[in-house]
């Protein structure tokens, strides 16, 4: 299992220090912890959200004075800049890897769409992500959704189609929409209709004045 090492932090340490020495703030809660503040090393957890995501189970090793105590989580929540779009802030669940646990998965789409490719439409994908309920080692990275059974505009793709790996239960509705091909709509710049019998009339009258 993937582990980062962490330094339980107090109340009183600034959050601008911790940055500026290549810490990414944190706290830690859930089953059988307290909420515990801690600071991780940003390299560290940068390269590891990258092979886990936020569905995959890590070990937290959390130093404090004169004891290191190992905690089973999942980065449960980020904050990141702005502007830069490095990590500021980390929210860390702590698991029970005995105990299923409910968790949003995101959605990859794989494959190609024959509706879409053939010009029939576009590609409109309804859903990004779905909640499942799994024990913490059984969590996903993420749930594939296969596009090339989209061959006509009539076709949809919902979250029963999804094939989930054993151990998972869904629970977002089974018969939400994931995806589907919308028909693309040409835009047509309507023409005012002419008024042919008023310009009738109005030449009508100026004969009339003329002859007058």
């Amino acid at each position: 299992m993937n582990k980062l090492s962490a330094i339980k932090r107090s109340k009183t340490d600034l959050l601008a220090n911790i940055r500026s020495n290549g810490m990414v703030p944190a706290v830690v809660y859930g089953a059988r912890v307290e909420n515990t503040m801690l600071s991780v090393p940003s390299v560290a957890f940068t390269k590891l959200l990258k092979e886990v995501g936020e569905t995959g189970t890590i070990v937290l090793e959390i130093s404090e004075q004169d004891k290191n105590t190992k905690i089973d989580a999942l980065i449960h929540d980020i904050q990141f800049d702005p502007i830069k779009g490095f990590p500021i802030h980390v929210d860390f669940l702590a698991v029970d890897m005995d105990k299923p646990i409910e968790v949003t998965v995101p959605l990859e789409f794989i494959e190609i769409s024959q509706a879409e490719k053939n010009g029939l439409g576009v590609l409109v994908k309804a859903l990004h992500e779905v909640e499942i309920k799994a024990l913490p080692k059984d969590i996903p990275h993420t749930l594939q959704v296969n596009l090339s059974s989209l061959n006509t505009l009539e076709d949809q793709i919902h979250v029963k189609d999804i094939i989930l790996p054993k151990g998972i239960e869904m629970l977002t509705d089974k018969d939400e929409v994931v995806a589907l091909v919308s028909e693309t709509k040409e835009e047509q710049e309507e023409t005012p209709a002419v008024d042919l019998s008023s310009i009738e009339v109005e030449k009508k009258g100026k004969k009339e004045e003329t002859e007058s």
